[in-house]
């Protein structure tokens, strides 16, 4: 069964992009791969993934990687696509403004809007997961190599106001976002149209669906004090009539008791409108709860 991030991957991958943008993305790509003077090896289980760094590095530089396929480690069923570029090392780290003093990009990659979304949409293609809203709790992530570098992927995040944040997680930083809002807008910036109406059309309805039970839940509790409230009302009175109290109460009071225990499930707002409508004499819910409170009085005496 294919994951959400899968789709959401197979989505950006057959993005038609700029040069510029190309740029930005293959740089995101390779700076989390593994890399040095010589070589360039890049590894990913999503199919579409490799076929787009393919052609970026085809179309960009006019080198054909090495594409190898093999079983996933640890019994993983996925394929790994295994890319290896053995030419024009040099140029092409030049290019993508990759060098060793450095894990941060130069500015230049990345100098306006769609650069910085082309690069993190490469960030999201090589290290990043996002869980499918219909099954589990809302999360995207990133998984990166150093803490500097985890800090300015923060940083570039935040200025789309996404709110992330990171954590090291064994030898590996880990950054996310857990705002349902704020993942929808993530999707937004790399360019995935189609996940943004999945992903929406899922969080709507699941916060439609909780605001519901909320409501419900309320309710409930409402119509559970509402039945304990009479219930202790019903006992205050049966106390005082047990000893022949009830003419020790005034004529109102005894008549809110009488009405009580002939209405034992009815709310104060019931009740008071039954009162209103059988005595003629309007009643509020305000003037119910005062007579009730000499109820009560009366009721601890007696006890």
């Amino acid at each position: 069964m294919t994951s959400f991030t899968s789709i959401v991957k197979n989505e950006v991958s057959k993005l038609e992009t700029i040069q510029a943008e190309n740029i930005a993305e293959l740089s995101a790509v390779v700076i989390n791969s593994i890399y040095n003077d010589k070589q360039i090896k890049i590894d990913t289980e999503n199919a579409s993934v490799a076929r787009r760094v393919y052609s970026l590095f085809r179309n960009q530089f006019g080198v054909y990687p090495k594409v190898t396929v093999r079983k996933g480690y640890n019994y993983n069923k996925n394929l790994i696509y295994i890319l290896e570029v053995n030419s024009n090392i040099s140029e092409i780290l030049s290019t993508l403004a990759i060098f060793e003093d450095a894990s941060i990009p130069k500015e230049f990659i990345i100098d306006d809007m769609d650069t910085m979304r082309a690069y993190l949409r490469g960030l999201f293609i090589i290290s990043g997961s996002i869980n499918d809203p219909k099954k589990s709790r809302y999360h995207l992530e990133f998984h990166v190599n150093n803490e500097e570098y985890a800090k300015f992927i923060v940083k570039s995040l935040n200025e789309f106001y996404l709110n992330s944040k990171y954590i090291k997680r064994e030898n590996k930083y880990m950054i996310y976002i857990k705002e349902a809002e704020k993942i929808g807008d993530f999707l937004r910036i790399i360019n995935a149209p189609e996940a943004v109406l999945y992903y929406e059309d899922i969080r709507i309805y699941r916060d439609h669906k909780n605001m519901t039970n909320r409501l419900n839940n309320m309710e409930q509790a409402n119509v559970d004090k509402m039945i304990e409230t009479a219930n202790r009302q019903i006992e205050e009175i049966e106390k005082i009539k047990s000893i022949g109290g009830l003419d020790l109460l005034d004529d109102k009071v005894k008549e809110v008791a009488i009405y009580r225990l002939k209405y034992p499930e009815a709310s104060l707002v019931e009740l008071s409108e039954i009162i209103s409508l059988e005595t003629g004499k309007e009643i509020t819910k305000s003037g119910l709860y005062h007579r009730f409170k000499k109820i009560s009085d009366l009721a601890k005496k007696v006890k």
